[in-house]
C-alpha cells in the first residue's frame, strides 16, 4: 500500500539521493541532492542513513497526503511548509499523523527543500541511486519529478530511536541567501586568463542567468575570456568548478554536471559552501571570494561534525559533504 500521495507537484519535486559516484568514468554524473548538507540534515532528525531517498522540492506548490502516520524531517530553504495549514518547524523531526497533508507555498529563503520520511522513500535504484536524472528521464520515480496522483511508498521502520528533541540550531545551518559570496579555490587554469580578467572574477558580482539548471548556472557579469579563446582537452569536471567558455558566460556546474569538459578552469567552489549556491535562482546574485585548500578542507571537517552531532552515521565520517 503506498504511503504518500502526490496532491500537486509543485514546480518541480524530485525523488533525491546523495547520487552515483561509482560511475564518473563512464560518463555518469553524479546527480542527487542539489542540497545534499540539508537533505543529510533531513535523513539524520528522521533517523534515516545519510543517503536515503528523500524528496527536493524546488520553490514551492508541494502538497501531499500522508496516509499512515509517519515521522518527517524538512531541511534546506524555507518554503513556507505547513502541515494541515498550520506552520511547520524546519531543521527538526516532526511526527505527521495519519491524514495529514503537507503543503509548501512558497519561498521565503531558499529555493530548495527536502524531506525525509522515516523509513526512506522506496523506489527502483539505478546504478546505485535512487536518485532523479532529469535530462535522461530515468531514475527517480519514473525518471521524472512528481505529478497530481502520484503515490510513493515508504520502506518500514528500520528500527532506528531518535533522540527527543532532535533539532539543528540555526547557527549550525548554512546561511541561505540571495545574495551569498562563495569561498572558491583559485585554478588550475589561472595561466589562461588575464590578471585584470581575474580581479574582475573576484571583485564583481554575477548573476544567476535564466539559463540555468541543475546541471550548472550561466552566470551573468563581468566576462572571463580565456586569452586566445583556448580551450583544453577535455579533463573531469565536478559540481562546484567554474567554467569559462570563449563567450566569457562562466558556467558554475552544479549536482547533473557532466564528468569531463574542456573549457578553461577559473576556480571551484568549496564543497562547504555548495548549500549555498543550491538554494539560488535566477536572478539571485553571488560573488566568490577565494581561499586556500586548508580553509576548504576545514569547513567541510567542521560541517561534518554538524552531521555527526546529529547522530550521523559514523561509517560517513570521511566522506565529502
Amino acid at each position: 500500500m503506498a504511503a504518500l500521495e502526490v496532491l500537486a507537484g509543485g514546480f518541480q519535486t524530485t525523488v533525491q539521493d546523495l547520487g552515483r559516484d561509482a560511475y564518473g568514468a563512464i560518463g555518469v554524473p553524479r546527480g542527487g541532492a542539489m542540497d545534499r548538507f540539508a537533505l543529510r540534515a533531513a535523513n539524520s532528525c528522521a533517523g534515516n542513513a545519510p543517503g536515503a531517498a528523500g524528496l527536493e522540492a524546488l520553490v514551492g506548490g508541494l502538497s501531499m497526503r500522508f496516509l499512515p502516520a509517519c515521522t518527517i524531517s524538512i531541511t534546506g530553504g524555507d518554503l513556507d511548509a505547513r502541515v494541515n495549514g498550520d506552520s511547520v518547524d524546519l531543521w527538526t523531526t516532526t511526527e505527521m499523523r495519519a491524514g495529514s497533508v503537507l503543503t509548501f507555498h512558497g519561498r521565503q529563503t531558499g529555493a530548495r527543500a527536502y524531506v525525509a520520511v522515516k523509513g526512506g522513500l522506496a523506489v527502483p535504484r539505478a546504478l546505485g541511486s535512487s536518485s532523479t536524472y532529469l535530462p535522461g528521464g530515468w531514475g527517480g520515480y519514473n525518471g521524472r519529478a512528481l505529478r497530481t496522483g502520484d503515490m510513493l511508498d515508504i520502506f518500514p521502520d528500520n528500527g532506528s530511536v531518535i533522540r527527543p528533541g532532535m533539532w539543528l540550531p540555526p547557527e549550525a545551518r548554512p546561511h541561505y541567501s540571495a545574495f551569498p559570496t562563495l569561498r572558491c579555490v583559485l585554478g588550475p587554469h589561472l595561466n589562461l586568463f588575464l590578471a585584470s580578467t581575474i580581479a574582475h572574477f573576484l571583485h564583481r558580482d554575477y548573476v544567476v542567468s535564466s539559463a540555468s539548471d541543475r546541471m550548472g548556472y550561466r552566470l551573468d557579469g563581468p566576462a572571463l575570456p580565456p586569452i586566445h579563446g583556448a580551450q583544453l582537452p577535455s579533463l573531469g569536471v565536478l559540481p562546484g568548478v567554474v567554467q569559462a567558455p570563449p563567450d566569457g558566460r562562466p558556467i558554475l556546474l552544479m549536482a547533473d554536471a557532466q564528468t569531463t569538459g574542456g573549457y578553461p578552469i577559473i576556480a571551484t567552489v568549496i564543497g562547504a559552501d555548495l548549500p549555498l549556491a543550491a538554494q539560488l535562482l535566477p536572478g539571485d546574485r553571488l560573488r566568490f571570494q577565494p581561499v586556500s585548500l586548508i580553509t576548504a578542507i576545514a569547513a567541510a571537517r567542521a560541517q561534518h561534525d554538524v552531521l555527526l552531532s546529529l547522530g550521523e552515521d559514523d561509517e560517513v565520517r570521511g566522506a565529502p559533504i
